[in-house]
């Protein structure tokens, strides 16, 4: 039997984990979505980012539950139809570029500890297949474990903050900053991130009515916003120079000066990029478990989850070799936003809420 943490937080900290990536944890995405609108306009940014997620979500959640889907493509076609091809197109898109950017993360990571870039990416995507080619239980339980380091480092990260340089962080609010328009980024970041929902369906097995989607979806959204939240506050106290800087998170790191801490917190942001590359890559390897299991009846074994989880990344996160962390956030996640609106954020809460009024969202197995 499911217990309250599997049905209601387990769905919340999957969000999480395909949320926060990168950009997230290094912070180069609150520079991009929240930073330009100003302190309090980020803060607004973020609040209603967190709302539209857990609303998708809601929606998501009792979609695929009353159409019995536990993959993004079963899902999408249940969902649109013979669209459902152009939401392929775009999560390929996304996930493309998702683990490019964090190849590129671990990279840059790896070299602030003065270690080969290389080695940082090598890393990541060694452990990311290890973890995928367990299946649903193995990523469940990363899931779960990077959630209590995440949110407690972040935690941490504001106390030390407040006691070094709180004063700076007051005086960052306190700017007369006019307040740019804040809907459009809050928009445009929840719209790109929201794709997540998606991703975690397997975590859905869990779910035992359709109050358990709910209260899940409802949880999601601000969970997955707090540690973006935490953070945006201690950026606050060197803005808006912080905007300049490719790793918001080593910026103030280094203005900290604590080694062992900012070892710690580099931990932890190789550790989510870890979950939200598993969470990508993880959807993939369901995606195609999906219809092995109808044509052959069996599901895939270690092996072939492994090897496919090994293809996607190698194809992907070497592409980051190419381009630079900030030009494939900036380019790349606003393209990505537009598409996701109109084929998965829109379509859910129109088509998805009339299916499920009219009891007519079912599973398409052709």
């Amino acid at each position: 039997m499911s217990s309250r943490f599997q049905r209601f937080l387990l769905p919340a900290f999957a969000f999480k984990a395909v949320v926060i990536g990168g950009g997230y944890a290094t912070g180069r995405e609150l520079t991009e979505f929240f930073l330009p609108s100003g302190p309090w306009g980020g803060v607004a940014a973020m609040l209603l980012a967190a709302v539209i997620w857990s609303g998708v979500c809601v929606a998501t959640f009792l979609f695929a539950r009353a159409s019995e889907t536990r993959d993004y493509q079963s899902f999408v076609r249940a969902l649109l139809g013979p669209a459902w091809i152009a939401f392929e197109a775009a999560f390929i898109l996304f996930v493309i570029l998702i683990l490019a950017v964090f190849g590129a993360a671990a990279g840059a990571i790896a070299s602030s500890l003065g270690m080969p870039a290389l080695a940082g990416t090598l890393a990541l995507m060694s452990a990311i297949a290890l973890v995928v080619a367990y299946g649903n239980s193995s990523v469940e339980r990363l899931f779960t474990g990077v959630s209590f380091l995440l949110y407690a480092v972040y935690a941490l990260f504001l106390l030390l903050a407040l006691t070094h340089f709180g004063g700076l962080i007051v005086a960052g609010f306190s700017r007369h900053v006019a307040m740019q328009p804040w809907v459009v980024g809050g928009v445009a970041y929840a719209s790109y991130n929201i794709v997540g929902a998606v991703v975690i369906l397997p975590v859905l097995r869990h779910l035992t009515s359709a109050r358990d989607a709910v209260i899940a979806g409802l949880i999601a959204g601000p969970l997955a916003m707090l540690p973006a939240l935490l953070f945006f506050c201690c950026m606050m106290a060197y803005y808006p120079q912080i905007g300049a800087a490719t790793l918001p998170s080593d910026f103030l790191l280094q203005r900290l000066d604590l080694p062992l801490f900012r070892l710690l917190f580099q931990m932890m942001i190789f550790a989510a990029l870890l979950e939200s590359g598993t969470g990508a890559v993880h959807a993939i390897n369901e995606r195609i478990d999906n219809v092995w299991r109808r044509r052959q009846g069996n599901s895939l074994g270690r092996g072939p989850r492994l090897a496919i989880a090994l293809a996607i990344l190698t194809a992907c996160m070497f592409l980051a070799a190419r381009f630079g962390l900030v030009a494939l956030i900036a380019n790349g996640y606003r393209l990505l936003a537009a598409i996701f609106l109109l084929v998965y954020v829109l379509p859910v809460l129109t088509i998805g809420v009339f299916k499920l009024t009219r009891g007519t969202a079912r599973q398409v197995t052709a």
